[in-house]
């Protein structure tokens, strides 16, 4: 196992990388991107770093990797995957041989259908890229119209405001934030939002959209007509799983991996946002997450069982947003809950807490300004690590410590 080829360089596969040489790997190290960039961290493209200077914020310098003798190649998509020759094909033509592949080809923002993909007045926000384009046209007098309620699209909103410019959010379904966070949450972030002046628009059907005169216009199903400088697209991301598939690898809501990260080839692995895994804290639900955290965790997981370590995944999902000056915060999944608990923190802050039909801790959903949320948050989250069932009022009580329950 001296050949270690990683394809994808992200956050997961950069973390990847360095931590295959804290754990002592002294082969060759390969980490492949498509895109002209270092890897980088996206989470700032949507909230500070395209409010500020837009420069990447790099997971290491080239010197550090020059160091740690890994070789970088950028710019450099990844054709194909010959599993029986053990060999990745570049697009330039040349072959990689690899012993362990590590796949973390992340995802795709998700099309509308009928829209271009070319066009500089509509966009989708994955890349560095980008969040340039978009942030070329974020300014006072401008219109910007996004289609999503989701995070993108409201982080992208905020940091559009405090950038000056208008913003309208279309949502086609009755709220925003749909997938994964309470409804009470997503009130309060929508009216935090409507403050700012943003205009939100939920159950809006589009009917068509059209490029005039170096503005967008957007027919609503009602027949009103908005006039936008740029139209971003926010509806959910895909997985890159393709080069997988054509491999012959298993896929299943993305690559399908074990709970050791391994695919359906004992030599290919792959982690973060590209592939699916099943999940022990829930009964080896298989998931996918689309999360920070999870990339950097599963890219350190990835490195240990590359060099034969079998360890599982243990973590409990988690995810945090932050807007304006709220930040929110989910750990777990809410999925199966019959009851929910509020703790209320103070000065608008509160926690939900989400109990199975045993009363076992399955998920917690915060909501606060600054780190308001920040500590209960990560202990509810090591309480739902545990599998203990809590008594509902003790969870509601802001007189009971969760450290107590914890330690109970």
């Amino acid at each position: 196992m001296n050949r270690i080829v990683i394809v994808g360089a992200g956050e997961c596969g950069a973390r990847a990388a360095f931590a295959l040489r804290e754990k002592g790997h002294e082969g060759d190290i390969t980490l492949i991107g498509a895109e002209p960039h270092l890897p980088y961290e996206r989470p700032p493209l949507s909230k500070e770093g395209l409010a500020g200077q837009l420069e990447p914020k790099f997971v290491a310098d080239a010197e550090r990797y020059q160091a740690a003798g890994i070789q970088v190649l950028t710019d450099t998509p990844v054709e194909t995957i010959d599993r029986d020759a053990k060999t990745v094909r570049l697009a330039d033509g040349r072959q990689l041989s690899y012993d362990r592949l590590l796949l973390t080809t992340g995802a795709r923002p998700r099309s509308l259908p009928g829209l271009s993909e070319t066009s500089p007045l509509i966009r989708m926000l994955r890349t560095h890229t980008d969040a340039a384009a978009i942030r070329s046209k974020l300014a006072p007098g401008k219109v910007l119209a996004i289609i999503g309620g989701g995070f993108i699209g409201l982080e992208l909103a905020a940091t559009a405001r405090k950038l000056g410019a208008d913003v309208v959010l279309l949502e086609g379904l009755p709220r925003v934030l749909s997938r994964g966070v309470p409804e009470e949450i997503a009130t309060v972030v929508a009216a935090r939002h409507r403050l700012e002046g943003v205009d939100i628009r939920c159950n809006t059907k589009i009917a068509g959209i059209a490029e005039r005169e170096e503005k967008v216009q957007i027919e609503l199903a009602d027949g009103e007509i908005l006039v936008a400088d740029l139209v971003v697209v926010g509806i959910g991301a895909v997985p890159n799983a393709a080069l997988a598939e054509a491999a012959g690898l298993a896929i299943d809501n993305g690559i399908a991996v074990d709970k050791t990260l391994c695919t359906s080839d004992p030599d290919i692995f792959a982690a973060g946002d590209c592939c699916s895994y099943p999940l022990g804290h829930y009964g080896g639900r298989r998931i996918r997450l689309e999360a920070w955290r999870n990339a950097q965790e599963q890219g350190t997981l990835a490195a240990a069982n590359l060099l034969g370590a079998a360890e599982t995944i243990a973590s409990v999902p988690w995810f945090w947003s932050d807007q304006y000056d709220l930040t929110l915060q989910i750990a777990g999944l809410a999925d199966g809950a019959v009851m929910t608990v509020q703790r209320d923190l103070g000065d608008g802050a509160f926690i939900l807490f989400h109990l199975d039909p045993s009363g076992r801790l399955i998920s917690a959903s915060g909501i606060g300004t600054g780190n308001a949320i920040a500590r209960d948050i990560r202990l509810a989250e090591m309480l739902i690590a545990t599998g203990k069932r809590l008594d509902p009022q003790a969870l509601g009580s802001i007189d009971i410590k969760l450290k107590a329950l914890l330690a109970a």
